[in-house]
């Protein structure tokens, strides 16, 4: 099924429109920066409910950086979620990618920085989590974060 989109604000009434009758008031919106930012705005202004941020950086294949091994997503205990077969088919173990991970925590801090201003994450423990991007390629980033709120104790992602 093909959908089009003006812009990103188009994608999130679209989909806010497909949500009616499934977000719970104690809701939060997640978005991934940058992209998924206009999605998830349009879906709080409809639902009149929070969001917050994941961050999460791709981790590119050596030579092809818009080939995701995987992401990391920051928190307490950075989460690395890993494309095991797009690894493997570089020859790469977990340990190799999670060491190519470690440089990308600079730039999401750098970016917590700047779009939190200092304030702590939403609390996600037992509440319904919607997660919001632009698009998903190979679906390493959405899986970090996924991995990241159910590691949090979000209710229902």
């Amino acid at each position: 099924m093909a959908y089009e989109f003006a812009d990103r604000a188009d994608a999130g009434r679209q989909l806010a429109d497909r949500l009616a009758g499934h977000v719970p008031g104690d809701a939060l919106v997640c978005a991934l920066p940058r992209g998924g930012v206009p999605v998830a705005a349009e879906i709080c202004r409809r639902f009149a409910v929070p969001m917050d941020l994941a961050f999460v950086r791709k981790i590119g294949a050596p030579g092809q950086p818009e080939l995701a091994l995987g992401a990391i997503v920051d928190g307490e205990d950075p989460h690395v979620a890993i494309n095991t077969e797009i690894a493997t088919s570089f020859g790469l173990r977990r340990a190799d990618v999670e060491e190519m991970a470690q440089p990308l925590l600079k730039e999401i801090e750098r970016r917590k920085a700047l779009y939190r201003g200092g304030r702590p994450p939403a609390e996600v423990k037992g509440r319904t989590v919607i997660v919001v991007d632009d698009g998903i390629a190979t679906g390493a980033t959405m899986r970090a974060a996924l991995e990241m709120l159910k590691a949090r104790g979000a209710g229902r992602i």
